[in-house]
């Protein structure tokens, strides 16, 4: 019998929720070990050494410490193949991973929490100015998707074809964090309608900031 599955995280962290998806979706038991990022505990010691880096999430599976969302997502989808996240084809794969990496690469690492907290802090930003720089690198990572998915064939009810990819399960956290910040979905009618079709699944309605156990 194989060791549980063990997943570090915060309910509200994008990458958190990323991984949350991709377990519900193959079917993956796990145990939820919350680490309360405003509080930082993020960089207590014992954490630091599961992961070095002091970031969310860290997975703790097959005898070894995964660390980077995308990373583990890969290796999930490597370890347990069912039901895929890339597709069968390389060309498929290269637009969905560069899909996934439009939000986890581009947008999602400059409106990161400690980001955020860099722009209050140090930097002396009101939270008017700080919503304003959240809004505006998400619009402009969801224009380039909205322009990609809009103008492609390969586009289906998901961000690639009719089955759920890795594209999709990047953009559904970058919705709801949207969502947060009241930004103007309707400019990005593609964009909505796949993250619409996307959290009508359990998989991903499960995995909300909002179901898990460490919400407020």
């Amino acid at each position: 019998m194989s060791a549980p599955v063990t997943l570090h995280g915060y309910y509200r962290s994008s990458a958190s929720f990323r991984v949350r998806i991709a377990l519900n979706l193959k079917g993956l038991a796990y145990r939820a070990v919350p680490h309360h990022l405003r509080r930082g505990e993020q960089n207590l010691p014992d954490y630091r050494r599961i992961n070095p880096q002091g970031l969310v999430p860290a997975m703790e599976i097959d005898g070894r410490v995964l660390t980077q969302s995308l990373a583990i997502l890969e290796y999930l989808d490597e370890t347990r193949p069912e039901p895929p996240l890339l597709p069968k084809d390389p060309a498929g794969r290269a637009r969905v991973r560069a899909l996934a990496q439009i939000i986890a690469c581009d947008v999602h690492p400059i409106d990161n929490l400690r980001v955020l907290n860099y722009l209050r802090g140090p930097l002396g930003q009101p939270d008017d100015a700080v919503a304003r720089w959240y809004n505006h690198w998400i619009s402009e990572g969801f224009q380039a998707l909205e322009a990609a998915l809009s103008a492609n064939g390969e586009t289906g009810r998901f961000c690639h074809g009719d089955t759920v990819s890795l594209a999709d399960v990047c953009l559904v956290p970058q919705i709801i964090n949207a969502k947060t910040y009241a930004l103007d979905l309707s400019l990005f009618p593609t964009v909505k309608r796949i993250a619409d079709t996307a959290l009508s699944l359990p998989a991903f309605e499960q995995a909300l900031p909002a179901n898990q156990e460490d919400a407020e």
